[in-house]
């Protein structure tokens, strides 16, 4: 999802090459992760269901929403196409499984069942403007509100302990605002909706970006105030927000029309690549062997996308 997320902004900002090397990386680890995967579910089930049931597994449909929204921009819709379908099949089961096991006072993983959905929004949203089906444009405007739905939910189950003590998932808080943004802008650039209902989407979009803004903004002074400099694995939970906010404030400024939403975009974009390059750092110095702060903690799965649409297409200059 985090290498996903950022190969779809350096795309939108016209840096072609940096974009198809992240898209590299991230298809090779969704190879890798769908293989653990599989391979989990034939020889451990009883371990693969105790895992299903936690946000985190949820994961495993946003990552294929997220490069298959990548390889939809490079022109590859068969491939895009092929991703949706996977990922609507195993939504449903994921997200029916987490949600029965849901409690209180939860980390910011719990905001994964809004991620994943409007994922599958973006996707779609994404194929109908490749001209693959005008059905994908509702499906992405139900998806959308279901996963505002869902948002509001988790919210309520969210430990607001953790944006001071979290240990990167907590960024999944904004994260989830912001590919709500991004699904929010898609449509707004649609033209299945006009009039009254083209109006409340940009507006809708304008305040989603804002409260994702806003958490940003919150969580950043937060880790500021406390910082939490160890490696731990939840940290790629940490880049794919930053990224996320990235690629929503720059669509955002394309579809509206506001140049200085697409500079704010950029300049929050680098920021996530740097993030994700020290995050790289303290993953291969964990593996060797290096220095590690915090508990322990299980192995989670990485939270990290033809013909251009009217809202995911490069502006250079």
């Amino acid at each position: 999802m985090a290498t996903g997320i950022l190969s779809v902004g350096l795309f939108l900002t016209g840096h072609d090459v940096l974009s198809e090397i992240l898209l590299a990386i991230a298809s090779l680890l969704w190879v890798l992760l769908a293989a653990d995967f599989t391979d989990l579910i034939a020889r451990d089930r009883a371990r693969w269901t105790k895992s299903a049931i936690t946000p985190p597994a949820l994961t495993a449909v946003a990552a294929t929403t997220v490069v298959g929204t990548r390889f939809s921009l490079l022109g590859w819709q068969w491939l895009a196409i092929t991703l949706l379908v996977i990922a609507a099949v195993v939504w449903p089961v994921l997200l029916l499984a987490v949600v029965r096991h849901w409690q209180r006072g939860m980390p910011g993983g719990v905001f994964l069942v809004c991620v994943a959905t409007q994922g599958l929004s973006v996707l779609a949203a994404t194929l109908y403007f490749a001209g693959k089906g005008e059905w994908l444009g509702d499906a992405a405007l139900a998806l959308f509100g279901l996963g505002l739905l869902l948002y509001a939910d988790a919210l309520l189950r969210f430990d607001f302990r953790q944006v001071w003590e979290g240990a990167g998932d907590q960024w999944v808080a904004g994260g989830a605002l912001a590919i709500s943004a991004l699904a929010a802008s898609k449509l707004t650039a649609s033209p299945l909706w006009t009039g009254t209902g083209h109006e409340f989407l940009r507006n809708l979009t304008y305040v989603l970006l804002a409260l994702a803004l806003a958490w940003y903004a919150t969580l950043a002074a937060a880790e500021a105030v406390r910082p939490r400099f160890h490696y731990d694995v939840r940290r790629w939970a940490t880049v794919f927000p930053l990224g996320m906010t990235a690629v929503a404030t720059l669509s955002t400024g394309v579809v509206t029309d506001v140049p200085w939403l697409r500079t704010l975009g950029r300049v929050l974009l680098w920021v996530a690549v740097a993030v994700w390059g020290v995050v790289w750092v303290g993953f291969a110095w964990a593996r060797v062997g290096g220095p590690r702060g915090g508990a322990p903690t299980p192995p989670l799965p990485e939270t990290g996308a033809p013909p251009q649409t009217p809202l995911l297409k490069r502006r250079r200059g």
